[in-house]
């Protein structure tokens, strides 16, 4: 018996391809095509099902809804369909219900489609959004489709009004299922196979923005943002595409298609290059829509925090003495930190009277605060930082201390570094940065991108050395300032990134005005830091001539030995996949690979 949905998914697959040159535009109309399709066949298949039943569905009491991204229009080509019957009590009973509920969903799933389907009432639906979060996000956009639809209309308002009243409650649960994601799923810019849904920066972060928004805590952003989203959504239709089915995961198997159905692939270069290069647009893609949405979620969330406090009025002590003050509001209070810095309800801030537009290292001193109070940089002093006159080759003692603090601030340092690159700052500091921003690995042991891993090192070198002692000064600045450099020469075409690095590391490290000592130092890391680990399992460490050559190459320094060391453990513990897997969160530095890489350390002291 046919039926109104019948091959609905491949009606989405065939309305959804691309052009004749392949490449898929116009994903807005696509979208919203898709969802005129499902919703004209749903209500049809309402009809079919009132007419397939064993008795009379009365008009009133009962209706189909859809949550979920048909409810927001954004329906991809094998995305699953969330429908909900909303029914009064008594309107049917058990039996009924779910004879009628078989007429409707037997269908969808026979077309091909997945689906997310339930039968509630309407405090029933108000329940679940009450204490389940992630439905309460689903369902603040509930869109009546067939049957009683005044009941659903209803039903979605009540749900709306009720997370209005509860989320200066819910705020803190709201951005704890944010953080929580972010842990699970890491950051989308710099994920080589990231899911562009749950990554932080993906579409569910798009649910959140608009689930503060429709708190009216806080406006969500516009403009940038509402295009970022959309490009987001186009990702995610050519994936599906791709794949044949609904998926957020960006595997590889499926970027270089991905990046030529979004029209990234230059039809100019030789095949192989045009592949590589159009993953590489891709994923600087990925990162600047991902920065993007980021940034949005964050600055939307700062403003809901802030509307929160400022809702309850600050009294001075003194005016519960002084009556005549009239109840007048405290002017609001500034922590100042650092020139320029200040702490301001739980963010670090530009002081009063700070001029980004004339001091150069106002954007050091706010990364440095920000790392070492553990605080998030405020939005707003994060687009003000934009304007500070920050040249590559403006460095002296103070920024290069400052530049050293921020690295050495462990794991704090990749959050506060997402938040000044969203704003380009690294780039210009180091402009070498640029060419390894939002780059991919091609290794499959990396889970992250060339840049993000590179941070992700600097944050896991600490001052103890192997031995147990601690590094000095001197020494321990060439170390973080290897980790931070140490993949500087992963660039397209490049064979020996090890030695371009050291290359690239050296001009650096004179542009910003090191000493001798340690530009040597971080140039010998960053040649040989892929050194101690390919000698560990490719060479014999109890032959003489091998613990001799490295200890050359380390220019007979146990010193550097240790230094190099260190580098190769966080290089190898901060990779995030094994060769053999997809994806993981488990470190490529295993207790084996460990005990390899310290005999050969062992052997080469010894010649020392």
């Amino acid at each position: 018996m046919t039926s109104a949905v019948d091959g609905l998914k491949q009606r989405f697959m065939t309305m959804s391809q691309p052009d004749a040159d392949g490449v898929y535009r116009n994903g807005a109309a696509k979208r919203k095509a898709r969802t005129d399709l499902a919703m004209t066949c749903l209500k049809q298949l309402w009809q079919e099902a009132l007419d397939a039943v064993s008795f009379e569905v009365p008009s009133t009491g009962i209706g189909l809804g859809a949550v979920g991204s048909l409810a927001r229009g954004q329906v991809g080509p094998s995305s699953d369909l969330d429908l909900v019957v909303i029914y009064e009590p008594h309107a049917l009973t058990d039996q009924q219900l779910n004879e009628l509920a078989n007429k409707l969903w037997y269908p969808i799933w026979d077309s091909g489609l997945d689906l997310d389907q339930s039968v509630r009432t309407r405090s029933q639906c108000e329940a679940v959004t009450d204490h389940d979060l992630p439905a309460a996000m689903g369902w603040l956009d509930v869109v009546p489709i067939a049957g009683d639809t005044q009941l659903i209309e209803t039903t979605a308002t009540s749900i709306l009004e009720r997370w209005r009243k509860a989320a200066r409650k819910r705020l803190p649960e709201l951005l704890g299922s944010a953080k929580s994601r972010l842990d699970g799923f890491g950051r989308m810019a710099y994920i080589n196979q990231p899911d562009i849904k749950e990554a932080r920066g993906g579409l569910r972060d798009s649910v959140l923005v608009a689930a503060l928004a429709a708190s009216w805590l806080a406006d969500r952003p516009h403009g940038r943002y509402d295009d970022a989203v959309e490009r987001l959504l186009d990702v995610r239709d050519c994936i599906h595409l791709v794949a044949n089915k609904d998926t957020n995961m960006l595997l590889s198997p499926y970027q270089a298609k991905v990046s030529a159905m979004l029209g990234l692939a230059d039809p100019t270069l030789p095949d192989g290059e045009r592949e590589a290069t159009s993953i590489d647009d891709l994923q600087t893609l990925l990162a600047r829509v991902g920065r993007q949405i980021a940034f949005s979620l964050d600055s939307t969330a700062s403003r809901a925090e802030h509307s929160l406090t400022h809702e309850k009025p600050r009294f001075a002590f003194f005016q519960v003495f002084q009556p005549r003050s009239g109840g007048r509001r405290q002017a609001p209070t500034f922590d100042v930190i650092a020139p320029g810095v200040a702490k301001h309800e739980e963010e670090i801030v530009l002081a009063p009277g700070a001029d980004p537009g004339t001091d150069a290292k106002l954007a050091l001193r706010v990364a440095v605060a920000s790392a070492e109070f553990g605080l998030p940089i405020a939005p707003g002093t994060l687009q003000n930082l934009r304007n500070c006159p920050i040249r590559d080759r403006d460095w002296d003692e103070e920024s290069r201390k400052l530049f050293v603090r921020l690295l050495a601030a462990g794991p704090e340092l990749l959050n506060v570094w997402e938040e000044i690159d969203f704003v380009d700052i690294p780039g210009r500091w180091i402009p070498e940065w640029l060419g390894v921003r939002n780059r991919p690995s091609a290794s499959a042991a990396h889970r992250y991108t060339i840049d993000r891993h590179m941070v992700e090192v600097t944050t896991r070198l600490g001052r103890e050395t192997p031995g147990g002692n601690r590094y000095d000064d001197r020494h321990y600045t060439a170390l973080l300032l290897a980790g931070i450099l140490h993949d500087i020469g992963k660039r397209p075409g490049v064979t020996n990134h090890a030695a371009e690095g050291a290359r690239h590391a050296s001009t650096v490290l004179r542009r910003m005005g090191f000493d001798r000592d340690i530009i040597w130092w971080v140039t010998l890391l960053v040649r040989e830091h892929l050194t101690l680990s390919e000698f560990a399992t490719g060479q014999n460490p109890n032959d003489p001539t091998v613990g001799d050559e490295l200890a050359a190459r380390m220019d007979h320094d146990p010193m550097l030995l240790d230094m190099l060391f260190d580098l190769t453990r966080a290089d190898g513990s901060s990779l995030g996949a094994t060769s053999g897997e997809t994806i993981s969160k488990q470190y490529g530095w295993s207790k084996w690979r460990e005990s390899l890489v310290r005999n050969m350390y062992n052997a080469t002291r010894y010649h020392m």
